[in-house]
């Protein structure tokens, strides 16, 4: 499964994806669910919740399916 996520600024962090994403309800999941899931930016895993993703970046997790950050 692929989805687009919506880049309205010049990035957004892992923390913002994942909510905007709706694959968390609030902030203060994100470094859970990155210390209990496998997520891959551009094919490295990456646990980092303040990594900026741009425009183009992909982003995996397994059970979540693929996103594609689109300015």
């Amino acid at each position: 499964m692929e989805n687009t996520v919506k880049l309205e600024t010049e990035y957004m962090t892992l923390g913002q994806f994942l909510q905007i994403a709706e694959i968390i309800q609030s902030g203060g999941m994100a470094k859970w669910f990155l210390s209990e899931y496998e997520v891959y930016v551009n094919g490295e895993q990456d646990q980092r919740r303040g990594r900026k993703l741009r425009d183009g970046d992909i982003v995996e997790i397994a059970d979540f399916g693929r996103f594609i950050i689109k300015g």
